[in-house]
C-alpha cells in the first residue's frame, strides 16, 4: 500500500478533481476510511452498486415530483440514465470478480443529512439539491482517494468515474443556485459542517460513505 494523505490538495487529486469540487467539500476523506475500505474490497463495490441505484432513484424522485422545472427535468434524466449506466458497469466489475451483489444496509450519511431538509418549499427541494452536490462531491472525492491504491482494471473504472460524478456535482450546485429565491451560502455552510461530522466520525460498519472504523 502505498502512503495515504489527508489532504485534499495532492497533486493526484489536483489532476483529478475540479476546482470548485475540492472547495466546496469541507474536509479530506480520514486515512482511516480508506484503509477500511482497502480491507473490504467486496462490500466496497456492493455498496458502490447500491450508491449508484440509489443516486438513480434520487434523480427520478425529482423528475416526478417538479414537473414544471424544465431545467431540473432535463439534468436529472441525464443524471438518472448515467446512475443506471453506472450501476450496470459496477455489476458487471463484481460479476467478473465473483462477487455476489447482495442487499446490505445503508450507511447512515445519506439520511444524516437528509434529516435536516426543510418541509416547505422551495427551501425543501433546495436542501435536496445541495445535498445530492455533496453525495456527489464526496464520492469523486473517494474514487480519487482510492485510485492511487487499486488495481489497473478498477483505477481506470474509477477514475472514469471522477469525470462524470463530478458533472453531477456541478449539476446539483447549480440547480440549487438557479432554482432558489435568495442566496444559499449559509445553507450550503450548513449541510457541508453536517456533512464533515458524518465522515470524520466513527462508524460501526464500512460503506462507501461511511465515516471512520469505530
Amino acid at each position: 500500500m502505498t502512503s495515504l494523505s489527508p489532504t485534499l490538495d495532492t497533486p493526484d487529486r489536483q489532476e483529478l478533481l475540479p476546482a470548485e469540487l475540492m472547495a466546496f467539500l469541507p474536509c479530506a476523506t480520514p486515512d482511516a476510511w480508506v484503509e477500511w475500505a482497502l480491507a473490504n474490497p467486496e462490500l466496497l463495490l456492493i455498496d458502490h452498486a447500491q450508491c449508484e441505484k440509489k443516486a438513480a432513484s434520487t434523480a427520478m424522485s425529482l423528475l416526478y415530483r417538479y414537473v414544471d422545472q424544465p431545467l431540473l427535468l432535463t439534468k436529472m434524466s441525464q443524471l438518472a440514465r448515467e446512475e443506471l449506466l453506472h450501476f450496470e458497469q459496477v455489476v458487471k466489475l463484481m460479476e467478473a470478480r465473483g462477487i455476489v451483489y447482495r442487499h446490505i444496509s445503508a450507511s447512515r450519511y445519506a439520511e444524516g443529512l437528509r434529516r435536516h431538509v426543510r418541509g416547505e418549499e422551495p427551501g425543501r427541494l433546495v436542501d435536496i439539491l445541495i445535498i445530492g452536490a455533496l453525495i456527489e462531491a464526496r464520492s469523486c472525492e473517494r474514487f480519487a482517494r482510492l485510485i492511487p491504491h487499486l488495481d489497473d482494471e478498477l483505477a481506470k473504472f474509477y477514475r472514469s468515474l471522477v469525470k462524470s460524478e463530478g458533472r453531477h456535482f456541478e449539476d446539483y450546485l447549480m440547480l440549487a443556485r438557479r432554482l432558489a429565491p435568495a442566496p444559499i451560502d449559509a445553507r450550503i455552510a450548513f449541510f457541508t459542517d453536517r456533512e464533515a461530522e458524518l465522515v470524520t466520525t466513527p462508524d460501526t460498519v464500512f460503506r462507501f460513505h461511511s465515516g471512520v472504523p469505530a
